[in-house]
């Protein structure tokens, strides 16, 4: 019990961005393999429709990993917003200003 109310100090949102980078880690991982799977269905499909509907589909799931690098500048910015409220909060926490 004492675990979990004890709070890690100087962290200010780490877990939030590494939780973010492996969620992101592992969505490239899923898209690498719906790519690879998209390629191989088109090779075994004869039918120009439905050729053309994987390479659409596998063509949209690829363009994902395109919004990467905004939802990582995104976090860290939400983890550098949690920094400043903490390091605001202290410096109120400690009596250095008044009121």
């Amino acid at each position: 019990m004492r675990a979990l109310l004890e709070k890690d100090k100087g962290v200010a949102g780490l877990n939030v961005l590494l939780s973010v980078i492996t969620m992101l880690f592992v969505i490239g991982l899923i898209v690498m393999v719906f790519s690879l799977m998209g390629a191989e269905l088109q090779d075994a499909t004869t039918d120009a429709t439905a050729i053309a509907v994987i390479n659409d589909t596998t063509s949209s799931i690829s363009d994902v990993t395109d919004w990467f690098s905004i939802i990582i500048v995104i976090s860290a910015m939400v983890v550098l917003i949690l920094l400043t409220v903490i390091i605001i909060t202290a410096i109120r926490g400690s009596g250095i200003t008044a009121g």
